[in-house]
C-alpha cells in the first residue's frame, strides 16, 4: 500500500494566541486514535514555532546555516502525519478530516504527497 505524508501549513500570524485548545486537542486524540486503529496512521507530529527553526541551504559549495524567525515566510510547516492508505482518494479523505477537527479559528492547509517508493 501506498504512503503519504501530509505536510501542515500554517499562518503563525492567525494562529490562535493560545495555541490548540483543550477540546481541539481532545478532537485530534479521537481522530489520531481512529486512524491508528484503521492501521492507516504511521507517525504524525505537530512541530516548534518556526521562530525556534534552523534553515541550511546548499548553493552548490557551501552550506549556509540560519537560524529563524524567518520574516519572508508566511506559511510554515506546523506538522505532519505520515499515513499508509490503500488509494490517494482515502489519504485526501484522512486529510481532510484532520483539517475539519481544528474548528473555525485556525486557517490551516496541508500539502499531500505520496512517498516515492524505490
Amino acid at each position: 500500500m501506498p504512503r503519504y505524508l501530509s505536510l501542515v501549513r500554517i499562518d503563525e500570524s492567525t494562529a490562535p494566541a493560545g495555541g490548540p485548545s483543550a477540546e481541539l486537542m481532545q478532537r485530534m486524540g479521537e481522530l489520531i486514535e481512529e486512524m491508528t486503529k484503521a492501521g492507516v496512521l504511521l507517525d504524525t507530529a505537530g512541530l516548534t514555532p518556526g521562530a525556534q527553526a534552523t534553515r541550511v541551504e546548499w548553493d552548490g559549495l557551501h552550506a549556509t546555516v540560519t537560524d529563524g524567525p524567518f520574516t519572508e515566510s508566511k506559511e510554515v510547516v506546523g506538522g505532519y502525519a505520515l499515513m499508509q492508505c490503500k488509494d490517494r482518494a482515502e489519504a485526501l479523505e484522512w486529510t481532510r478530516r484532520f483539517l475539519a477537527v481544528h474548528g473555525p479559528e485556525w486557517t490551516i492547509a496541508c500539502e499531500l504527497r505520496e512517498i516515492a517508493e524505490a
